[in-house]
């Protein structure tokens, strides 16, 4: 299961951010993730996808990032204790892994006003945001504050978040999310500079960005092996690496492609032993022509075969039971026909070794009970 703490899509609680006593918040935060974690426990759910890193800040003590503002509202306000070490407490307590999932590139989620002084106020905080100690790094894209890929200290600079927490705690994995380069029709990155600083010797800008994303996950990678060879390594790119159209490698989709729009080729980082499990979002139903669920499920059971990769599928709870025009198969029954074709599937191929579902919250909602219903009775048999 994802946990996504970004925009507090799942968790600490709106209104927790809210309350004056400082106690009474942290009660309340705790309380709503163990209520969490015990659901998941009598779900069957065995591993949880933390989001530790939403953007850039932090949901553990850091050196290098400030707090979250999601815990508090407001960036870099100590929460009052240590929200990724009471997960991996709590969860591990339960017999659930934890894998750190952090966002790389995303410094914020929005360029409005109030963002933009809220970054800026952090100057005098130990430490301070990127935002104003790299500004040179820092790009508009996609409406939101990120980094640009390009910079190898940019690079560095996450692979060494990413060591803080491996060397800190005992968690059980590191996940990547499919925010690589992101981008939207009309705010594009421009990267233009760096391009002229680093990408020359390159065939075209579209190879040298995706050299760019080859090496962050090539440094991560090394880095998370050298100092606890134990923690896997895993990313969760978009569910389509490349359109059969553009290559005769490629699934027959017609969907958008990781490898062409974010520049990342996740299928090479499979081949090369560069992760420990890859989990594609194939958030489609069987129904849907353009990226059909079964196709991009064997595609990827093929890609992982010769591999020591393993492979995880990235299941779409949120759409479960939601008005669909394209996808009218969520809707029928409740959505339970399609997710049961969707888990036969998996549990059927042998290349695949489990289903990651998203995102945690929608468990919690009236149109997915009967799903929910339905995977308690296929998932949890003690």
């Amino acid at each position: 299961m994802w946990l996504a703490t970004v925009s507090r899509l799942d968790w600490p609680p709106v209104s927790s951010v809210n309350i004056s006593s400082p106690e009474l918040r942290i009660n309340q935060q705790k309380k709503a993730l163990t209520d969490k974690l015990d659901n998941l426990k009598s779900l069957g759910i065995n591993t949880v996808f933390f989001q530790v890193k939403p953007d850039g800040t932090a949901l553990w003590p850091s050196k290098i990032l400030p707090w979250s503002d999601v815990l508090t509202g407001n960036i870099g306000q100590d929460p009052g204790y240590d929200p990724l070490q009471f997960m991996l407490d709590e969860s591990h307590k339960r017999g659930i892994k934890v894998h750190a999932w952090f966002n790389p590139y995303r410094v914020s989620t929005n360029t409005t006003p109030r963002t933009l002084a809220e970054l800026n106020q952090t100057l005098s905080l130990n430490p301070a945001s990127v935002y104003v100690l790299h500004r040179d790094w820092i790009r508009t894209a996609g409406d939101r504050y990120v980094l640009d890929p390009g910079i190898p200290e940019a690079r560095d600079w996450i692979t060494n978040i990413v060591a803080e927490v491996v060397k800190g705690y005992d968690i059980d994995g590191v996940q990547f999310d499919d925010y690589f380069y992101t981008e939207s029709p009309g705010s594009a990155l421009n990267d233009n500079q760096t391009f002229k600083k680093y990408g020359l010797a390159f065939n075209s800008k579209a190879d040298w960005r995706r050299h760019n994303t080859q090496q962050l996950i090539e440094q991560v990678s090394r880095t998370i092996k050298q100092l606890k060879p134990g923690v896997e390594f895993g990313v969760s790119p978009a569910g389509v690496w490349r359109n059969r159209s553009f290559d005769p490698m490629g699934s027959d989709t017609r969907g958008a492609a990781a490898y062409d729009e974010s520049f990342a080729d996740t299928r090479k980082w499979v081949q090369q032993g560069l992760l420990d499990y890859i989990a594609p979002q194939l958030y489609w139903p069987f129904a849907r022509d353009a990226a059909r669920y079964d196709v991009l499920a064997k595609w990827w059971a093929d890609v992982v075969k010769p591999t020591n990769t393993r492979l995880y599928i990235g299941v779409a709870l949120y759409k479960v039971g939601e008005p669909s025009k394209n996808e009218p198969d969520w809707m029928v029954r409740g959505g339970v026909p399609e997710l049961k074709k969707q888990l036969d599937l998996n549990e059927s191929t042998p290349q695949i070794n489990g289903t990651i579902l998203f995102r945690e919250n929608y468990l919690n909602q009236p149109q997915t009970q009967e799903a929910v219903n339905y995977l308690k009775q296929r998932w949890n048999q003690s």
